[in-house]
């Protein structure tokens, strides 16, 4: 396996290393195309992977990034991202073209064009995220406030929506010592 020497890797290592976050890349074995098969990759539970869809608004190019276990509302873009025009899905030939990185591997720093970023506030339900890297077997693990940081997007709890209500993965809170189950 060499996909970590790839260009479109690279630029995703150089941007994270230009952050102060050094170079986080995973490269794997098993392919992380979908979300669910990055997930099986890094053990992880389907929520914490960042999906980054590409969009058209109008003729300007935008990226969501949203929860794996959720599908993007993409009628609520371009009022989040203040925009106007119709919402489209490029072809897979201009997703290379302005992002850098093929479908399965479109990792939301080192595009190749400065676009708008909206960013699905589901994703704070995880401390760790997991990100594509520039190819479909590379995936980098990043925070909500970094990835946030690295990304400049606007966080927006209108972008999506969970696919499946019950099998939303919640993490797990500590009880507060506040209230005691023994006081009356």
């Amino acid at each position: 396996m060499a996909f970590k020497t790839k260009k479109s890797v690279q630029r995703v290592s150089e941007a994270l290393k230009a952050a102060g976050l050094g170079d986080r890349v995973i490269e794997m074995k098993a392919t992380a195309k979908t979300a669910e098969d990055a997930a099986r990759a890094v053990d992880a539970k389907l929520g914490q992977i960042v999906k980054s869809l590409t969009f058209r608004i109008g003729d300007k190019p935008v990226l969501a990034l949203i929860a794996g276990d959720h599908m993007c509302k993409k009628d609520a873009l371009p009022r989040v991202l203040d925009m106007e025009g119709k919402v489209t899905k490029p072809q897979a030939q201009r997703v290379k073209d302005v992002t850098g990185f093929t479908i399965g591997g479109v990792a939301p720093v080192g595009l190749a064009n400065d676009m708008p970023i909206a960013i699905d506030a589901s994703l704070r339900r995880f401390d760790q995220l997991y990100a594509a890297a520039g190819h479909p077997h590379c995936l980098f693990p990043v925070s909500f406030d970094e990835l946030k940081r690295l990304t400049g997007g606007i966080v927006s709890y209108n972008i999506s929506e969970a696919i499946d209500p019950d099998e939303v993965e919640m993490p797990r809170f500590q009880r507060s010592r506040t209230f005691s189950e023994t006081e009356t």
